[in-house]
């Protein structure tokens, strides 16, 4: 049977190559075809994650489900040559987040439902969130209760793979874990996760791991979530701090084959996100910081099309996007506060970048083609893009980026990918 790529990540600090992953979390084409390229010229392996509000049995906000997903991302993949053993697909917050509404018996049995689809469709990076209370139950319950569900959802797992020549899962567990979609408020400080916390989270999941018959599972939990001091709120970035990180880092060395995945780590520095992943936070998620600068590409190509062909269009897209989120708030508003002018900035340029929940919206996605099509068999001029892409700029200049509207957007996204892929290397 094929190891999974992922089991033996608590080794990698040890070895020549890459000592920890990016995690792509993003259902966008475009964010999946930029990682596929970067990952393909490194020749380095690729995990893309789906979290249980974008894609579960239901569709989630992306429509798909859990198979659904998959076809989408390996078509991706067909299209850009990426191979398919060198792509990882993970489900994240796997638990009874998108039926928290419901009581906990019926959010349980809803999440159950999504992690035998997700093991079924063949994801082998499964993490374990079980941390929200559901109706009737404290917002954060205690870690004991946490476990036993979370073990409970791994059980649905093992069941259904049983007798499964495929590859088995890896599982990342944890109790301290950032709410799917980011912080609802600017945030000042953070309190980072204690060590004998992170043991006491070890433990009491082996425990319930045992209780639920699964614990020859156990040692394909290859991670907790913890808290390391990175975050980002609307307009505000906490930026990583390794002394106050430290005791939690060597609290690793008690935890054999674990390593620390770390949530939110979007828009952190690339010496930042190499140092966490000296520090053994090994798996580093980024999802709304691929998506806000693939957005400031969209916005600066949508100035330049403007200015090349004033009129063109019915109207910008800039425009669109205002128009659509206005009519359909129910993606922004609870995070979005403050004055009309605060709220109307937020939804464009906020951190939290709400907006990645309206491009497959019909009329947005409809007027990201008119735009592109507009701008389609242009060479862009160098000044305009210094002008409007000024981040872009360099590489095009340099020829390493085509002056068109696709490559730019591409170049866009690579640029934070770049980060990443190279601070694991570390």
């Amino acid at each position: 049977m094929q190891q999974n790529h992922l089991q033996d990540i608590a080794t990698w600090s040890q070895r020549s190559g890459s000592k920890g992953i990016p995690s792509i979390c993003s259902a966008h084409p475009v964010v999946i075809k930029a990682s596929m390229l970067h990952a393909l010229n490194r020749n380095e392996y690729l995990l893309v994650e789906a979290t249980c509000n974008q894609v579960n049995q239901d569709g989630g906000y992306t429509g798909m489900t859990p198979a659904d997903f998959r076809g989408f991302v390996e078509k991706i993949a067909a299209e850009t040559g990426f191979p398919l053993e060198k792509l990882v697909l993970g489900g994240d917050h796997l638990g009874p987040n998108p039926w928290k509404s419901l009581s906990a018996e019926e959010a349980m049995a809803k999440a159950k439902i999504m992690i035998k689809a997700f093991a079924e469709a063949g994801f082998t990076k499964l993490h374990l969130d079980t941390s929200m209370g559901c109706a009737g139950e404290p917002v954060a319950l205690p870690d004991t209760l946490t476990a036993e569900r979370a073990a409970a959802l791994a059980a649905v797992a093992e069941a259904t793979l049983e007798g499964s020549a495929g590859i088995k899962p890896v599982y990342i567990i944890g109790t301290e874990v950032p709410i799917p979609g980011g912080a609802m408020e600017e945030l000042e400080v953070l309190d980072v996760t204690k060590p004998d916390a992170a043991r006491e989270t070890i433990a009491v999941h082996r425990k319930a791991f045992e209780k639920a018959g699964v614990l020859a599972a156990f040692p394909r939990v290859i991670g907790a979530v913890v808290q390391p001091g990175v975050e980002f709120g609307n307009g505000n970035i906490i930026a990583y701090e390794p002394d106050k990180a430290r005791a939690l880092s060597a609290s690793l060395s008690h935890m054999p084959g674990m390593v620390f995945e770390a949530h939110s780590t979007d828009y952190q520095t690339q010496d930042a996100l190499r140092q966490l992943v000296l520090d053994g936070f090994a798996i580093l998620k980024v999802g709304p910081g691929l998506t806000f600068t693939l957005r400031e590409a969209y916005y600066g190509l949508d100035q330049i099309a403007e200015f090349l062909f004033a009129g063109r269009r019915r109207e910008m897209l800039v425009t669109t996007v205002e128009r659509v989120l206005i009519q359909d708030p129910k993606n922004w508003e609870k995070y979005y506060h403050g004055s009309v002018e605060q709220q109307h900035l937020q939804r464009h340029f906020s951190y939290s970048d709400r907006i990645r929940y309206y491009w497959n919206h019909p009329e947005i996605a409809a007027a990201v083609l008119e735009l592109f099509a507009t701008l389609e068999g242009v060479d862009i001029p160098e000044t305009l893009i210094s002008q409007y892409l000024q981040g872009i700029y360099p590489a095009v200049r340099d020829g390493r980026v085509k002056p068109e509207a696709n490559a730019l957007a591409i170049a866009a996204v690579d640029r934070v990918l770049d980060d990443y892929f190279t601070a694991c290397r570390a």
